[in-house]
């Protein structure tokens, strides 16, 4: 059971502040079956209902998968990624792995920018 995982997605859907259903109904899963992933509770997540869920919440597959523990293919430059950029926040997010505390203080932060400027672009 990852924490790691559970964290990202409960983090992605809180920032994006969308329902469980909302979620789901978009990667074709229950909402108590994505609960219990946002929980922890779910061992070996298949990697099709992570692929649904990183397009859903617009996360890096690669990634999640990682979080749920699968082997991921890595180039010379460290984990693959759909979302490799050349900005600054890309490069020192990927230098190395967040813990839990920090992707949670992060998440809480963006929140909070994102409400005192009023961002149009948080989701809904």
């Amino acid at each position: 059971m990852s924490t790691e995982l559970a964290t990202a997605l409960r983090n992605a859907r809180r920032v994006q502040e969308r329902s469980l259903r909302s979620v789901a109904d978009g990667a074709k899963i229950s909402p108590t079956y994505l609960q219990k992933l946002e929980r922890g509770e779910v061992a070996d997540p298949s990697p099709n209902v992570l692929h649904r869920l990183s397009a859903e919440l617009k996360l890096d597959y690669g990634d999640l998968m990682r979080r749920a523990g699968y082997v991921v293919p890595t180039s010379h430059r460290g984990t693959m990624s759909a979302r490799a950029g050349s900005r600054p926040i890309t490069h020192a997010l990927s230098s190395e792995p967040l813990t839990d505390e920090e992707e949670t203080a992060l998440t809480a932060y963006l929140r909070i920018l994102r409400d005192q400027k009023g961002d149009p672009g948080r989701g809904a």
